[in-house]
């Protein structure tokens, strides 16, 4: 119970109770010293007399009453009397409860506990009394405080454990209550601005607290500052009477204090002096005998001062008040925290007892888990130009600690156990008798197990915390490198704090702790950066090692973590060199020792200490290689074969290498930093990507589809040998091979790239190394494949240089490289079509071309890896199969691969790119887009132009028909989606407005024109074919311009092209090869090309005929009329037969159409035609001059036109005739006509048979019957025109007369030797000119009858002209070629001679020069020089001797009668004629009297007698008056008389000739007649 807060008076009922308890006190006080000591008893009554009157007085102080009382307790206390101190020491207890002491009786409290503690009574009381004291409240401070905390102090070193134990609790307790006071004063008082103390008073020491400071922190202030002197050995100034003091207890104090009361030393700037003069001095000072002992140093030479010896406890003490002055105060002594640090870092010197180094570990340790703290050192120290690198200096003690363990195994000699045997080493594992194998360390014959394990994050203090230990410790085996080995990952984990945050870390309860050091602004990238660069070197100095050595799959994993961890913040900070450090150390973990790999040989930096002295470690340098033999084997799991790699020599070869369990472990955990971290990688993932793929290779494992990794399924799969256990490891190892490429969906894009460009540039170098034709990995290319498979929905972003990479792989002359190259990119292809996008793909026409650019420029590979274009063409059939639907903008590239067609493949790749065309055309034509349809047409005419298979070109020619159609039925929907715009149509110049819908039909229209001149006959007859037909049957939806363009730009060069190869066409023979029969019309080339040439142009003529209306309106209609007509005249003049024929049939078909649309052309005007006629006559005399023209001389390819050819020209004529201004003199064109008319007539026969054994000798061939046909018409356009009859009949009268003479005489053809009509043979034949000649005879006889009055007939002497023509068969008579001739001509002159004499006499000017060459005619034909064949039987000759008998029957009544207006030279010959025809029997001899009598022409000689008789009667009785008459008269008397005289006298002399026989009968006729 209180009674402090009653007032302080008596009156209340508290405080008369309490002084009822003391009234109490003191009487069993006074009764205990009633015996022994009187005075204090006396005391005592007097005592409670004075508490019996303050309690009648209310107003009485209670602190009065409680001084008046303390009197008879403090003699009592004196009496030293056990029972009577405890009773006494027990109201003093009461008092301080009561919490009535006061200031005054505190010290008269003081004073009586310190008599008890002088004279060593009831020291555990009194220890208890000042507890009491000290804490009930604050009223004692001081010199009374300091006399209580030296009581205490003193009893601490009494001889009796208990009091020694419980005053060192005692002062802990107080010593932590002073400095609560000052908390408690800080918090309750009001802030005020504090005055700066006099930093230069501080410096000097007292017993007199500075100014400043409020009582509590004085006192503290006092306290503190002499217990600094204290452990510094030095005289207090406020504790006096101290008279002992250890340096151990006293660091232990100044640790609590520092521990417990930082805030104190922050708050006030009076004790942070205190701190950074005195304590930092003090720490300084002690440190010394540790810093100066070396281990390796002989004892002989060590100082004898003991002083300078390291004591362990002191050491201990002192690195713990060290590591608070660290952990706690570092921003307030940073230059002392400094100096602390390096002296901390010189303990783990190898020289250093091994304690030590044991301490300075646990001390390092406890820094390094606080990321905070590391923050600070790099920003207090390592960031500072000219300070020094703690934070460096730390990692790389730890490095070289646990570098010097392994390194200099003699300097850390373990403590023998009582064996005094270590035990065996088995595979890296101690195992023996009773030993159980434990995870540690295992390197170059050291072996350290793990001694300590460490929860991460959390520092464990085993020898620090020795604080009951004198003499050190024995540190066991192991213990240093398990310290060492928990700080390192503790480091990486602090850094991985201080940058990432709390975040990061998985333990929810380390979050929370670590979350209150976080909670501070954030520092700026420089000092993350500075924790990277200030400890890399030595973390990657001491893991490399501890990597090395492990023997635990635990110990490695958590090294390999925190390996990874680190090397992710320094990807996160682009600290590149730290990072590829880190990976490359694991990368060397992952695979054998010493293998040849150059990117692995590193040397890591040297661990530079700050303060380098004196010693064989000032200088060291540690290479990371100098750890990377092991001396014992790890478990082998795996043997293999290396990798060859472009720095070997040529021709190198290296042993089988092994792997180890442990090589795994080290790759499953590169394969887990590049999942987890592979956005911060950078350059590295080539570092990583190497090593994996020299792994798998050694693993045998083997790339498949999509680019994931299998094991081989036999040995010549794989030169592996896999244990058991590791094989069914593979299928996981692979697994997390793909999910690694599988996370890269996640990497940011640049990350991304990173990646790409490191596959790219391990996949160069296995190219490089395929080069040598030695066997390439290909684990690049597949993991390029399987890269670009989980990144397709970002697809813009790698898709560019992954495929260009692999473009490249494909060109590879290696066959493995380029098959996977290309089996990448077709795989890739193929998935990208079928991955969703958003926009959709179809609607995405950049994405479309991006995605199947790689496969259309495979195509640009070289001809002789077919194997890429198959794999190409087979992806294209996939992709149509697949995705054909989408394609709407990529068919432009697939059209070009397919397209991509050329000699130098073989059929089996044109087959089966065609198999795709098949399928685009006859599938996909609906949902291409009208842009693509041109390209589309010229694919497939280079299928025609192939030559590798001629039936797929045959095929392709077929797709241009089914394009066309679906150009046809679609034209609506395309006319309507067509856009002239774009550029996709070629340039028809000439036609600038040509709708789009037509420029399609223009694109068809002209491949397939070219495919009309192909070198192959069956594809340029198919093309040809294929063209026309379109024409025909789709021509209609062309307008006028395009239907020019057509004509202009197709038509007309495919006839130009045709004509210039047909006349470069070779003339040999063609060897079709196998046992193929080619006709004789087609074994040359040259015959060949005639077929094209035969269909070409006359299919065209067909197609200009048929649009003849709508290409009349294009104003060079006439002009396209004149060309044509040039290539059918070229035609025409072709010396093949059937190229020449189908010319002259193309122009009958052109004229005749013309004919037809002119007759019933209802447009344009009517002189229109005038040219165009004009134009086909002047063809045609050209064709007629140039085909009928006599070969030159000497010529050994005689060229002569065949009797077809020549009747076609001359059928063409009656469509020309009526427009070949025949009716005009000056033009002479009826003389050329008439001219080309005899040649063709004249041209002999080379048909064998010869044309006229062909057909009835009396018919007239097609030529001769068409020449007839023309001159008929000819006769009769002269007949109708009276105008122009003058200058048109003389010369159809003299060619009619010169075919007549061709029934006698053949015509001559140049100098051909022409074989008669019964000659056989393969030359030159003479055709039948009889049936023609008599024909001709026929009409100009007839044509005579009818014009004989005409004036020009009689002027021409036309009359004269038929006699000299009639003369040549009357002459031959019995000679003609044909008896009919004769007989026919004999009787038309007997029928012109009817209509002709009586208008010679009439008009005897024009017929003078008639009338001998009628009289020659008479006499030739009456007395031919020929005899009849003897064949001739006698009605024949009957009939022969009618017919002259009709002769002198005509020339008795016609000319006789008229002699008078008859020329007398006439009449003589007349009357001679007559006279000889009397003669029969003068000229005739023979044998027999039968053939005398069938010679004689007996009628023939009545009638001529007769008739010379009447003439002569007739002249003298008519014409005696007439001179002329008369001399006839008297002639034909004189002829008479003396054709008597002869008769008479042969007769006399064949009478006496003859004897008995009688004469013959026609002699005795004869004689009857005269």
């Amino acid at each position: 119970m209180s009674i402090s807060w009653s007032g302080g008076t008596t009156g209340s009922e508290p405080a008369i109770k309490f002084l009822q308890q003391l009234e109490n006190d003191l009487r069993n006080l006074s009764i205990e010293l009633k015996k022994k000591y009187p005075n204090p008893r006396e005391s005592c009554e007097e005592g409670i007399v004075k508490l019996r009157n303050a309690m009648s007085n209310p107003q009485t102080p209670v602190h009065y009453v409680v001084n008046q009382i303390m009197f008879p307790v403090q003699e009592a206390c004196k009496t030293k009397d056990p029972r009577v101190v405890r009773l006494g020491v027990g109201v003093i207890q009461r008092l301080v409860t009561q919490q009535v002491v006061d200031l005054k009786c505190a010290a008269h409290i003081t004073d009586t506990l310190w008599g008890l503690m002088e004279a060593g009574v009831e020291e555990v009381k009194v220890l208890q009394t000042v507890t009491l004291l000290l804490t009930t409240n604050a009223v004692v401070h001081g010199d009374t405080l300091a006399r209580n905390l030296v009581l205490c102090f003193r009893l601490h070193f009494a001889k009796d454990s208990t009091t020694i134990n419980t005053a060192g609790a005692t002062v802990r307790q107080l010593i932590s209550l002073v400095f609560e006071r000052v908390v408690a004063e800080d918090n309750e008082s009001k802030p005020v601005e504090k005055t700066p103390s006099n930093l230069e008073e501080l410096k000097v020491l007292s017993s007199s607290p500075p100014k400043g400071l409020r009582p509590c922190a004085a006192d503290a202030y006092l306290m503190f500052q002499d217990l600094v002197q204290l452990v510094n050995a030095d005289q207090p100034y406020w504790l006096i009477g101290m008279t002992e003091m250890t340096r151990t207890f006293g660091l232990e104090l100044l640790e609590s204090v520092l521990y417990q009361y930082s805030s104190v030393f922050f708050d006030h700037p009076e004790f942070s002096f205190l701190l950074k003069e005195r304590v930092c001095a003090l720490v300084i000072k002690l440190f010394s005998p540790n810093i100066k002992y070396r281990n390796s140093v002989p004892a002989s030479v060590q100082q004898a001062s003991s002083l300078d010896k390291p004591y362990f406890p002191i050491s201990m003490r002192l690195l713990r008040v060290v590591s608070i002055l660290i952990q706690r105060y570092h921003c307030l002594l940073v230059t002392e925290c400094e100096i602390f640090l390096s002296l901390i870092v010189k303990f783990l010197d190898p020289d250093k007892p091994c304690w030590q180094r044991s301490l300075a570990l646990e001390v390092l340790h406890k820094l390094c888990v606080q990321p905070m703290l590391l923050e600070s050192f790099c920003e207090c120290y390592d960031l500072k130009a000219h300070a020094t690198k703690i934070f460096r200096d730390i990692v790389n003690s730890l490095g070289a600690f646990v570098q010097s363990l392994f390194v200099h195994p003699q300097l850390n000699p373990a403590p023998k156990t009582p064996i005094e045997q270590s035990p065996a080493l088995l595979a890296g594992m101690p195992v023996g008798p009773g030993v159980t194998p434990q995870p540690g360390f295992y390197l170059r014959g050291v072996w350290l197990p793990l001694a300590a394990t460490f929860v991460p994050g959390q520092a464990k203090s085993t020898y620090l915390d020795m604080l009951d230990r004198i003499e050190p410790p024995g540190i066991p085996e192991g213990y240093g490198i398990s310290v060492a080995y928990a700080a390192l990952l503790d480091v990486i984990r602090s850094i991985s704090l201080a940058i990432n945050g709390p975040s990061k870390v998985e333990n929810a309860e380390e979050e929370k702790a670590a979350s209150t050091e976080e909670s501070e602004k954030p520092k700026s990238k420089a000092v993350h950066a500075q924790l990277i660069n200030s400890s890399w070197c030595g973390l990657l100095a001491a893991l490399s090692p501890l990597l090395e050595a492990s023997t635990d799959e635990i110990i490695m994993e958590n090294v390999l973590q925190s390996m990874q961890t680190f090397s992710s913040l320094c990807g996160q900070l682009e600290i590149n060199t730290a990072r590829d450090a880190f990976i490359t150390a694991i990368c060397k973990a992952s695979l054998p020792p010493h293998y040849a790999l150059s990117m692995l040989n590193i040397v890591t930096p040297s661990l530079n200490r700050s303060h380098p002295h004196d010693g064989h470690d000032s200088n060291m340098q540690y290479n990371l290689n100098a750890f990377s033999e092991n001396d014992f084997r790890q478990q082998v799991v795996a043997v293999g074969t290396p990798l060859p790699s472009v720095s070997w020599p040529a021709g190198a070869q290296q042993g089988p290498v092994m792997l180890t369990s442990k090589n795994l472990q080290c790759m499953r955990a590169l394969l887990s930093l590049a999942h987890c971290h592979g956005s911060i990688l950078g350059a590295s993932w080539y570092l990583i990507l190497t090593t994996l793929q020299h792994l798998v290779w050694i693993l045998g494992l083997k790339p498949s589809t999509g680019g994931s990794l299998k094991a081989g399924r036999s040995t010549a799969d794989s030169n592996a040998v896999i244990t058991t256990a590791v094989m069914a490891d593979l299928p996981v190892l692979s697994a997390m091979l793909s999910r690694l490429f599988e996370s890269s969906q996640y990497l940011d894009e640049v990350a991304l790239h990173h990646l790409v460009d490191a596959l790219c540039k391990l996949s160069r170098e296995a190219m490089e190394l395929a080069y040598s034709n030695r066997e390439p990995s290909l684990f690049a290319v597949a993991k390029l494949l399987e890269t670009g498979l989980v990144n397709l929905p970002r697809v813009e972003v790698l898709w560019r240089p992954l495929t260009n990479h692999l473009l490249e792989v494909c060109h590879h002359p290696h066959i493995r490289m380029r098959e996977w190259g290309v089996e990448a990119v077709t795989y890739l292809v193929k998935a990208a079509l079928l991955h969703k996008y958003k926009p959709p793909l179809k609607d995405n026409k950049k994405l479309q071309t991006l995605l199947l650019s790689p496969l259309a420029e495979l195509s640009a590979v070289p001809h002789t890896h077919g194997d890429v274009r198959q794999k190409q063409l087979e992806c294209v059939l996939q992709i149509l199969h697949s995705s054909g639907e989408i394609l709407s903008h990529g068919w432009p590239l697939v059209l070009g691969i397919i397209g991509a067609v050329n000699d130098q493949q073989g059929e089996v790749l044109i087959r089966l790119a065609f198999q795709c065309l098949q399928l685009v055309i006859t599938d996909f034509l609906p949902v291409m887009p009208w842009r693509c349809l041109p390209l589309c047409v010229d694919t497939a005419v280079k299928f025609g132009f192939q030559t590798q298979e001629l039936n797929i070109s045959l095929t392709a020619v077929g797709l241009m028909w089914n394009i066309s159609d679906y150009f046809y039925q679609n034209q609506d929907k395309l006319s309507s989606s067509l856009n002239s715009e774009e550029a996709i149509f070629p340039e028809f110049p000439g036609t600038p407005n040509m709708p789009p819908f037509d420029k399609l039909w223009m694109c068809l229209y002209a491949r397939l024109g070219d495919l009309c001149v192909d070198p192959r006959p069956s594809v340029r007859k198919s093309a040809g074919q294929t063209l026309f037909s379109t024409l025909s049957a789709h021509g209609v939806l062309l307008r006028q311009p395009t239907l020019h363009a057509v004509l202009w730009q197709v038509l007309f060069p495919l006839l130009d092209k045709v004509r210039s190869l047909s006349s470069s066409a070779s003339s040999e023979k063609v060897d079709p090869g196998g046992n193929i029969l080619i006709h004789h019309s087609r074994n040359t080339a040259q015959k060949q090309w005639a077929e094209t040439q035969v269909m070409t142009l006359s299919n065209v003529v067909r197609v200009f005929n048929s649009k003849r209306q709508l290409l009349q309106s294009a104003g060079d209609f006439t002009d396209a009329w004149s060309l044509l007509l040039g290539f059918i005249e070229y035609s025409s003049l072709n010396k093949n037969n059937e190229v020449s024929l189908s010319g002259l049939k193309c122009l009958q078909e052109m004229l005749y159409q013309g004919k037809g649309l002119e007759d019933g052309a209802t447009e344009g005007p009517p002189t229109q035609w005038g040219p165009l006629w004009a134009a086909a006559w002047t063809s045609w005399l050209r064709i007629g001059e140039e085909s009928t023209f006599p070969p030159p001389e000497n010529e050994e390819d005689v060229y002569v036109p065949t009797q077809a050819f020549l009747a076609a020209l001359v059928q063409t004529l009656p469509a020309l005739l009526p427009h070949a201004g025949l009716d005009k003199p000056e033009q002479a064109q009826l003389g050329r006509l008439l001219k080309v008319l005899h040649q063709a007539v004249a041209v002999p026969s080379q048909e064998y048979p010869p044309f006229q054994m062909l057909t009835n000798e009396s018919a007239l061939s097609p030529l001769q019957d068409a020449v007839i046909n023309t001159l008929t018409t000819l006769q009769n356009d002269a007949l109708i025109d009276n105008a122009h009859m003058e200058s048109m009949l003389s010369e159809i009268f003299q060619q009619l007369l010169t075919f007549v003479k061709f029934a006698c005489v053949a015509p001559q053809y140049g100098n051909l030797q022409i074989k008669s009509n019964c000659q056989m043979g393969p030359e030159w034949g003479a055709v039948n000119y009889v049936p023609f000649g008599e024909k001709c005879l026929s009409m100009a006889v007839k044509l005579f009858l009818k014009t004989a009055e005409e004036e020009t007939v009689i002027k021409n002497q036309t009359l004269q002209n038929i006699l000299e023509s009639l003369r040549v068969p009357l002459s031959m008579k019995y000679s003609c070629p044909s008896q009919t001739t004769w007989k026919a001509a004999i009787t038309k002159l007997l029928g012109v001679l009817h209509v002709g004499l009586p208008i010679a006499r009439r008009r005897p000017e024009h017929h003078k020069t008639m009338w001998p060459v009628l009289a020659e005619t008479l006499d030739l034909f009456l007395f031919p020089k020929v005899a009849p064949p003897p064949s001739r039987g006698l009605e024949e000759i009957e009939t022969d001797e009618a017919v002259d008998c009709q002769v002198i029957e005509q020339l008795r009544d016609e000319v006789l009668p008229h002699a008078h207006a008859i020329p007398k030279e006439f009449v003589l010959k007349v009357v001679v004629l007559l006279n000889k025809g009397s003669i029969h029997s003068a000229t005739h001899t023979s044998s027999t009297d039968y053939d005398c009598e069938r010679k004689l022409r007996e009628e023939f000689a009545k009638i001529c007698f007769e008739t010379l008789l009447q003439f002569s009667l007739l002249d003298n009785n008519d014409l005696d008056t007439k001179e002329e008459g008369g001399v006839a008269g008297r002639l034909a008397v004189t002829a008479l008389l003396l054709r008597f005289q002869d008769v008479l006298k042969q007769y006399v002399d064949e009478e006496r000739s003859s004897g008995q026989c009688p004469l013959p009968r026609y002699e005795m006729l004869v004689l009857v007649h005269v």
